[in-house]
């Protein structure tokens, strides 16, 4: 716990730290990944390349330090760091480490700024946050193993079939070499992937594509030409290969209630989207569902959303968006997601809408959604990558 001089150091140096957080995150993986390189794997490289894993990290640290004596609220806001944690199966014994190199990185930046009474009561800080995530992951990990086929750490699994959904995306269905039953997750989250690459350890994690059925787990990936993991999916894993799998986390899941859905979905976005439709069709709800894609040859899961739309016709109303098309292409419309589209096709009364896909799609569309008047607690989204801000209205 800290201190009271400790509390108002660090309300007086967060707007300092806030003003150089970049700098200091920026400086902080280079310097973790020098003192400890066994942790490297845990990271996607493009993600470092691009900023997003230090922007995401800078955004959690930020929260917190607003949030802190919010308990509750900071739980909530924390969730999605929680979830990512699960799905690599980060340790107690990692969270040093990460302090360590943090500290370190703010002393490189701030200089004699930083005071050993302040250096203190930031380590303080962290180690608050560090045992509140450490808390709540193991909540997490406890509850999921808890469960009939369920597990902690890695399960080694086997693929039993692929399937080419489109000239980029291809499903992956995965059983336990173990021969036992797997545990059921929430439609809408995503499973922990570890398999080694060209010798090397990697983790990566992937929406689960179809409804838990007690036997199976399907990823469907996209190949992405500057992907090191997804290229490896693609180009040489096959039946009979097998990976580790950690327990499914993520929070893009189906709140509770009657009121109608739209769930909107760009390129391999829609991954979410089919178990979600599939578990608010089945308790009786009405679902909008739009998926954009850039052509009829990138479209995936076609005829299994049309197999869906027939079992429920009464329920299910799909909308299929392409960026271009040729003569004679059954779709509902050519052109991008905007304002115009969405006003066509939302639900009426309080609709609760679901969304995933590039970073500019979703700014698009919770722009839109947002301008049609639908509340911000009724707009759920996800980033397959590291979370960052969408530009709100």
């Amino acid at each position: 716990m800290l201190t009271n001089d400790q509390e108002r150091l660090i309300a007086a140096t967060a707007p300092l730290v806030a003003d150089h957080l970049d700098a200091i995150t920026q400086r902080f993986y280079p310097l973790m990944f020098r003192r400890y390189p066994d942790v490297r794997p845990l990271f996607n490289e493009a993600h470092q390349v691009d900023g997003g894993q230090p922007r995401a990290l800078a955004s959690a640290v930020l929260a917190y330090v607003q949030l802190r004596q919010d308990r509750a609220r900071a739980r909530e806001v924390l969730a999605t760091v929680v979830s990512k944690h699960v799905s690599l199966g980060i340790r107690p014994d990692q969270y040093p480490i990460v302090g360590e190199c943090l500290m370190a990185a703010i002393g490189e930046v701030l200089g004699e700024a930083v005071t050993p009474e302040i250096a203190a009561a930031w380590s303080a800080l962290y180690e608050e946050l560090a045992g509140l995530l450490i808390e709540l992951e193991d909540q997490r990990y406890h509850q999921f193993a808890s469960r009939e086929g369920g597990w902690r750490g890695t399960r080694r699994f086997r693929i039993v079939e692929t399937r080419q959904e489109s000239a980029v995306i291809r499903s992956f269905v995965l059983v336990p070499e173990d021969g036992g039953p797997v545990a059921d997750f929430e439609p809408g989250q995503y499973i922990g992937v570890r398999l080694e690459v060209d010798g090397e350890p990697v983790y990566r994690h992937y929406s689960l594509s179809a409804p838990p059925n007690g036997r199976s787990y399907r990823l469907s990936i996209k190949r992405e030409e500057g992907g090191r993991v997804s290229r490896h999916f693609h180009d040489r894993l096959a039946r009979g290969d097998t990976l580790e799998l950690l327990p499914p986390s993520g929070d893009l899941t189906l709140v509770d209630g009657d009121e109608p859905l739209m769930l909107l979905s760009g390129g391999v976005g829609q991954t979410p989207m089919l178990p979600l439709a599939r578990k608010a069709l089945e308790q009786g709800r009405r679902v909008v569902y739009l998926h954009a894609a850039q052509s009829r040859e990138h479209h995936a899961f076609g005829d299994e959303v049309a197999t869906l739309a027939d079992e429920y016709p009464e329920r299910l109303q799909t909308v299929t968006l392409y960026e271009s098309a040729v003569d004679g292409e059954r779709v509902t419309h050519v052109g991008r997601v905007d304002r115009e589209l969405l006003a066509l096709y939302l639900p009426e009364g309080e609709p609760r809408c679901y969304f995933v896909g590039p970073q500019g799609f979703m700014a698009t569309v919770n722009r839109a959604l947002d301008s049609l008047g639908v509340a911000a607690e009724r707009r759920h989204h996800e980033h397959f990558g590291p979370s960052r801000p969408l530009d709100i209205a």
